[in-house]
Parts: structure tokens; sequence; C-alpha cells
């Protein structure tokens, strides 16, 4: 009895020993790369949804899954903008065109986009607008900054020459002082043929003037015209045609500016009559 017993325990034993060995071996069959490989094989059939398990399987093997698509994607380079109408033009007809802009049209074009700034920032364009508002006399010069540079310092210095007048008109001795240059090497010569030199004898003219003038602290109102600015460097210098608006008699002006630390000052004014047209010859 006792010699059966141990028989049926070594048989269940010798049982379970083989089938723990049956299912180690398969489990290490399925685990080898060749096995994983034709496991996780999507089928040929694959849709590529997330639903059938080919999404993992694509990745596994390489391949891009949904979510890698999308990210690949992302990465590429966005493709060449086409060119705008602006640039398709022939530089020519774009010039042409930017010449019918005003100063302040031009500056805003030129923030729109870079194809606009381009276009905007055209040296020819710029050249074109200088001689259409201010004068063709220059047209020999080569500004060495480019011509929207010279455009902006000859706005500039006819903004300032036009508040020197204004000073005048308003007769204020404060602004005219903060208007020129303390130096002792500006000077002043007044349509009466007065000379002054020297920062002090020429505020102390102004302020002659402008007590004399209607009623006493009043100023004169001057008409300017045929105005003409010539910016070299840190100098610039304007000549016009003036005359008092009750007075039909012209003068010629020429004021003189200075930049320094930044800012344009009056370092020359001379006004003299305008002298009357020669009387004809009528013998040649």
């Amino acid at each position: 009895m006792d010699g059966a017993r141990v028989l049926i325990a070594a048989g269940a034993t010798a049982v379970c020993c083989l089938a723990c060995a049956f299912w180690v071996f398969r489990s290490s069959s399925s685990s080898s790369p060749a096995s994983l490989k034709k496991h996780r094989s999507p089928p040929a059939n694959c849709c590529g949804c997330a639903s059938c398990g080919c999404r993992d399987a694509k990745s596994a093997n390489g391949d891009m899954a949904v979510g890698g698509e999308n990210k690949k994607k992302a990465s590429e380079p966005a493709p060449p903008e086409a060119p705008s109408m602006m640039e398709q033009l022939v530089p020519e007809i774009t010039t042409h065109a930017l010449s019918y802009l005003d100063y302040t049209s031009l500056c805003r074009l030129s923030m729109t986009n870079s194809a606009m700034r381009r276009a905007a920032d055209d040296d020819g364009a710029w050249k074109a607008l200088y001689h259409k508002d201010f004068t063709v006399e220059q047209g020999t010069i080569n500004p060495p900054n480019g011509w929207k540079a010279y455009y902006a310092a000859t706005k500039a210095i006819i903004n300032l020459n036009a508040e020197f007048y204004n000073i005048i008109r308003e007769g204020s001795l404060p602004a005219m002082s903060r208007f020129w240059l303390n130096a002792d090497y500006v000077k002043c010569i007044h349509a009466t043929g007065e000379f002054c030199t020297g920062y002090n004898a020429v505020m102390e003219s102004w302020g002659l003037l402008f007590n004399w003038g209607q009623g006493g602290g009043q100023g004169i109102a001057f008409q300017i015209r045929d105005v003409r600015v010539r910016v070299l460097g840190e100098v610039a210098w304007v000549n016009m045609k003036a005359n008092v608006e009750v007075d039909p008699v012209l003068f010629h002006v020429t004021n003189v500016y200075e930049l320094w630390n930044g800012r344009w000052y009056m370092v020359h004014h001379h006004s003299s009559l305008m002298a009357d047209p020669a009387p004809h010859n009528m013998f040649g």
C-alpha cells in the first residue's frame, strides 16, 4: 500500500515537471525577435486606425503612425511664399507707382510687410519723391546715406526753417534764444543792414526788433517762397525769398543751420533787399 502511494506521487511530480518545462519552452520561443516580428507585423489590409492595433505595429516597424505623421508634417519647412504683385513688377514700374505716394504714405507702406518694405525703401523711389516735393537742382548729388535719409533731413530743415518764421511772427525772444546755437561765431545780418556777431549781440538785436514791432512785443509776419535746401553732413543752408505780408517788397534770405548733439541750431541769418531789375538797355 505504501509502495503504491510512492509510485503515484512520483508520477504526479514527473507530470508537473514536464508541464512546467513545456510552458517555459513555449514562452521563450514566443518572445524571440523573429516571433515578435511575426506577431507584430500588421495585416496587409491594415487601415491604420487606432482600433485595429495597427498603429503600434506601424511604429514598431519604423513606419509612421497616425501621431507620427502629424509630427513629421509639423517639422517640415513651410513652402516659400509666392511673390507679391509688387515684386513681380518691373523695377521701373514700381518706382513710378511709388512716386505718386507722399512721404507719410511711403513710410506707412514700408511697415506693412517685408515685400512692401523692400519696395518702399527703394532708393530710386525716394529720389523721385525728393524731386517731386522739393527741387531738381540737386540732381547731380549722390547722398552718402541714400535718398531716403536725405529726404528726411531735407524735410526736417524745411520744418525747422518754418519754425524760425513762426517765432518771428510771435515775437518770442525766449524761443529765439533757444533756436540759435550759443556760440561766439554765430552771425546775423538783418534786412536793415545791421550786422551782429556772437550769440549775445544776435539776441540783443532780435529783442530790439520784437520791441520795435507793431505796438511792442509783437513780431512780424513773413511770407516765404522758392525755398531751396541743401544738407551736407552736419551743416545745412536754406535760400529763399521772403516779404512782409503788408509789403510786396522781396528780400533774399540765407539761413545756415548746424547739427549739434543731435539737434539743428541756426548759426547764420542773412536778409537783404532784392535789387530792382536793371533797366532795359536799348542799345543792347
